[in-house]
């Protein structure tokens, strides 16, 4: 298990020791996030790996970033045919049309959200009443893979057309954007984020 520091206290064990996944656990996972290029980016980098490791996306994440215009709604929902083309011939991110397809209409969904006076964070956040939910796990085992909130905030997206944004994927963003702590209670980091 890859240890902290000097001292003996081991970070989540899910980080393994890939320098790119310790680097995203020790500076990213957990930090309450409330801007909004980083959570759009988070949600479609989370619909981006249904199905798949979440290392596989961070070692495609600069990749997104060059192929979806830096996670710019505005320029996404412009996107057409021809684009698709483009990102399904891009090997350095997912090739899967449905999975493009979601993120388009994504930024076009985060663009109507935009023009009814909300934002992101402010959906976002709201289902964790504008804090961070601070969990005590122990162990891995524990952690959950959905919890109401996500499945309630899952479904309020959809309800505002946005796709590829089920529970699980909900709650994935809810960890990695700091909407919950769920950093195990031995990690330094569960404590850094205000447990």
């Amino acid at each position: 298990m890859a240890k902290v520091g000097a001292g003996a206290t081991a970070r989540c064990p899910w980080c393994g020791e890939d320098p790119l996944y310790v680097a995203y656990h020790d500076k990213e996972w957990g930090v309450p996030c409330h801007d909004e290029r980083t959570l759009f980016e988070f949600l479609i980098l989370e619909g981006a790996q249904a199905g798949l490791s979440w290392i596989t996306i961070l070692r495609k994440r600069e990749n997104y970033r060059r192929a979806f215009d830096n996670f710019d709604p505005v320029k996404i929902a412009r996107y057409g045919e021809r684009d698709v083309a483009r990102l399904l011939g891009d090997a350095g991110i997912v090739r899967n049309r449905l999975k493009i397809a979601a993120s388009i209409g994504n930024a076009r969904a985060t663009l109507e959200l935009y023009e009814q006076g909300l934002s992101l964070d402010q959906l976002l956040w709201a289902f964790v009443d504008g804090r961070p939910r601070i969990n005590r796990w122990r162990t891995m085992d524990q952690i959950p893979a959905i919890t109401p909130q996500a499945e309630a905030l899952s479904k309020e997206l959809k309800r505002r057309g946005f796709r590829f944004i089920g529970p699980t994927v909900v709650y994935a963003h809810m960890q990695a954007t700091g909407m919950v702590n769920d950093h195990l209670v031995s990690c330094p980091r569960h404590a850094d984020l205000g447990a």
